[in-house]
């Protein structure tokens, strides 16, 4: 199921003029705080009505402005999840759930059950919202827009209002929403974690346009995309294959540029994930470098260069059939001669890989690895 999204707006001095195509699976709209995710997300949900622009689900319509279609909220089939739970405080976890159900006519048990299952509410159905955690409560939120049946799930930023525990906490269930419901989710996030986990495909926006979009692991391993997520915040998504976990608290993962070495993750062996590697914590060496404390020393071969407006340049790398982004400083780029072909050694400190960095795959990773082009 596809989204096609052509909307222009006028909010004060702040114009809103995107377009962009969301296919099946998860796509995130990246931005800093200000660029107009949110005002998409309330145009997609019926919450705002654009001046100009189309909206379109598959092959059902809600919004053309020339054509003076605007369907209502309650009949677009969306299930929409605010930063802030919104559940009813005076109704149980349990009869919060079941609001979801009654709204779309009705589930069945069976449905109920599986919603439950999926987002582990087993133990917290009949207690109140106000004794939940903030990761329980956006839990059941996502529970009750799963259970009123939408046929797409719009989420702006669930997780910003949740310190870094509770984030962590909730991730694994979003990654299993995405990956068991089918469901085609608009995800609306400032976080490159969170959208590095998530996103199949990632549309960044600036100042109300979408500056760039496409394949998420395409674009988080583009150099050009530095500036617009941040340059502190740039990295790259490698595949990877639990292929050990040694005794001493450390795992390894097959990459295809050789192996990658992390702390422990709670995988079986074969299991496949995501892992996005930042820049920042990438040293390049062109000779192969020995007494070293870093574990993780992969061959790569430069693929281009990007400088900064300030001190700093990000390199691209081709690892295996996949791509790595180091972030060093020029001086640094021009003493070591690195032009594109040039081979050379990624190092990386197993202890930089965090946690939150590593996921599961999402299909656009998982079966195509290794498709971006070079600069």
């Amino acid at each position: 199921m596809t989204l096609d999204v052509a909307l222009r707006h006028q909010i004060g001095s702040f114009t809103l003029d995107v377009a962009f195509q969301a296919p099946a699976g998860v796509t995130a709209l990246f931005g800093r705080s200000g660029a107009g995710k949110s005002s998409v997300v309330h145009a997609v949900a019926g919450l705002m009505r654009p001046r100009a622009g189309a909206i379109r689900l598959e092959d059902e319509t809600l919004l053309d402005t020339e054509a003076g279609i605007w369907r209502p909220p309650h009949q677009r089939r969306l299930g929409v999840v605010f930063q802030e739970s919104r559940l009813f405080a005076h109704m149980s976890v349990r009869r919060n759930l079941l609001y979801g159900a009654w709204f779309s006519g009705g589930a069945a048990r069976g449905a109920l059950a599986d919603v439950v299952d999926l987002l582990g509410l087993g133990g917290l159905l009949s207690r109140a919202p106000d004794t939940l955690s903030g990761g329980e409560q956006q839990r059941v939120a996502i529970g009750r827009a799963l259970l009123a049946r939408p046929r797409m799930l719009v989420m702006d930023e669930p997780l910003a209002a949740l310190d870094a525990p509770r984030r962590a906490e909730i991730l694994p269930y979003l990654e299993r929403l995405r990956d068991s419901t089918g469901l085609p989710i608009l995800y609306v996030s400032h976080s490159v974690a969170e959208v590095a986990r998530l996103a199949a495909t990632l549309v960044v926006m600036e100042e109300g346009r979408v500056a760039q979009a496409g394949p998420a692991a395409e674009m988080l391993a583009d150099p050009a995309i530095a500036p617009l997520i941040g340059v502190r915040e740039a990295g790259a998504l490698l595949s990877a294959q639990v292929v050990a976990h040694a005794p001493d608290g450390l795992t390894e993962l097959a990459v295809s540029a050789g192996r990658l070495v992390v702390p422990h993750i709670v995988a079986p062996l074969g299991a496949r994930l995501r892992v996005r590697v930042p820049a920042n914590d990438v040293i390049l060496a062109t000779q192969p470098p020995t007494g070293l404390s870093a574990l993780n020393i992969l061959p790569v071969r430069v693929a281009g260069l990007r400088p900064g407006t300030g001190p700093g340049v990000i390199v691209q790398l081709r690892a295996g059939e996949e791509l790595l982004l180091a972030r060093i400083t020029r001086r640094s780029a021009e003493t070591l001669g690195l032009v594109p072909g040039l081979a050379c050694h990624a190092i990386v400190k197993s202890v930089s890989v965090a946690p939150g960095n590593i996921g599961a795959p999402t299909s656009d990773l998982a079966d195509t690895p290794g498709t971006s082009d070079p600069v």
